[in-house]
């Protein structure tokens, strides 16, 4: 990044251009990073500067230079002691979406190296360093040598990224957050790929998520964002990829850290919910394609054992019990159909706000979580049930929460008459690459 001693431009001049809807030069946007990183740019400037961003939009140009100067804040990771070539897999966050857990160590076991540097969870969404972190003795920070030798030694690390990774991007990421800005595709885009780009990886896949329970509720935007950031990808010479996923139902039969643990490894011995298995296999062929690699299929790694052997050699290295007993919440409550039917509806956001509610998630970076909190789902739509039959179990430690998640399932769910044919979309929309 640029010196203090070097050209410098006036913030207020910057935020005008943008107001006025100019395109701003390449040396406007690394000053602008760099001297907002060094606290020489103002947050209300920088407020400003993002609204402007949110209303006129930005060029393709604008943003890769953008997300390169976000990436020239920090530091940028090497795998080449790897030995293998990189690929990596973002989620834009959904509901159930444990997918990160089988699927890394399944594209390990075809060949890959798999950095994979996760978040946590905030609102209705989960995140991934939350449930594997129910794992006993499971560590999230790891130093960059211990990175590097999980993944040296099992083929993949989950972790948390590090304080230098893009740090114009954390910085950003907590100021749109209060102010408004959070929409701003071009920002939202930059933000992904700036850290994804500096984690070093040789090949993308980003899982777009389209429904109730993603950030994206459209296609048209979901396809927007995917190719936003696959054009990103590309200009920063990782190979990138984007597939579009439903998210308008939960995905998978469990919402909730340990639940999503459990069921993952369900996945992993062979089994698991149908859902989970067919996008853990269409992502691991993606990126295993992304990154040249042409061995063996995915499926067979979940079928022979393969890819369990990864994620117990990565969860070992990672400090966690792998056999111990994942935590349990100490009380349950029973969601029974009202009618004879078929489920037509499970509405993902308000499954989500629920798990949020009985303890599974946080509204604040700095609350806990409750590792057994969640909601395990006994009928996917499409199914035939029968009044009285079970459709939701409750898992929570505080019995109280009960009845603010189950307002959260309120008008969450439609049964319809036998006969009738959900409009369901499919668990794969489009892809973009």
């Amino acid at each position: 990044m640029k010196s203090s001693g070097e050209t410098r431009f006036d913030a207020v001049d910057v935020i005008r251009a943008k107001r006025d809807g100019q395109e701003l030069a390449d040396a406007q946007i690394d000053w602008v990073i760099d001297a907002y990183t060094r606290g020489g740019v103002a947050d209300e400037q920088m407020a400003a500067l993002a609204m402007a961003i949110l209303l006129n939009g930005m060029s393709r140009r604008e943003i890769s230079r953008w997300t390169d100067a976000m990436v020239r804040s920090g530091t940028r990771m090497d795998w080449t002691a790897a030995g293998r070539p990189t690929t990596d897999k973002h989620s834009t966050g959904g509901v159930g979406d444990k997918i990160t857990l089988p699927l890394a160590p399944t594209v390990a076991a075809c060949g890959a190296a798999v950095p994979q540097l996760s978040g946590r969870g905030l609102g209705h969404t989960g995140g991934t360093l939350d449930k594997l972190e129910s794992i006993p003795g499971w560590r999230a920070s790891l130093s960059a040598e211990e990175m590097q030798a999980v993944v040296r030694d099992a083929g993949a690390v989950v972790c948390a990224a590090t304080e230098n990774l893009a740090p114009a991007d954390k910085k950003l990421y907590a100021l749109r957050d209060v102010t408004g800005t959070v929409e701003a595709i071009p920002l939202i885009a930059s933000s992904i790929m700036s850290k994804k780009i500096a984690e070093g990886t040789g090949a993308l896949v980003l899982d777009v998520k389209v429904g109730s329970g993603a950030f994206m509720k459209d296609t048209e935007s979901a396809r927007e964002l995917a190719r936003t950031m696959v054009d990103l990808g590309s200009d920063a010479g990782v190979r990138t990829v984007a597939l579009l996923t439903n998210m308008q139902t939960p995905l998978g039969l469990t919402v909730g850290n340990a639940l999503e643990v459990r069921e993952s490894v369900e996945v992993l011995a062979g089994g698991g919910p149908e859902d989970v298995v067919e996008l853990t296999v269409t992502l691991a062929r993606e990126m295993l394609a992304a990154a040249g690699i042409d061995g063996k299929d995915p499926a067979e790694a979940l079928r022979d054992g393969s890819a369990m052997d990864v994620w117990r050699a990565m969860v070992t290295a990672q400090g966690g019990a792998v056999d111990a007993p994942l935590p349990r919440a100490r009380e349950t409550h029973t969601v029974l159909s009202p009618a004879d039917g078929v489920l037509s509806r499970l509405d993902a956001y308000g499954v989500g706000v629920a798990a949020w509610r009985l303890g599974a998630g946080r509204a604040r970076k700095e609350d806990t979580v409750q590792a057994g909190a969640g909601v395990e789902i006994h009928v996917k739509p499409g199914a035939v049930v029968a009044g009285g039959e079970p459709l939701l179990t409750l898992h929570t430690d505080e019995p109280e929460r009960f009845d603010r998640a189950l307002d959260a399932l309120d008008g969450a769910f439609t049964i319809a008459p036998v006969g009738s044919r959900p409009d369901l979309l499919p668990l794969v929309i489009d892809r973009v690459a």
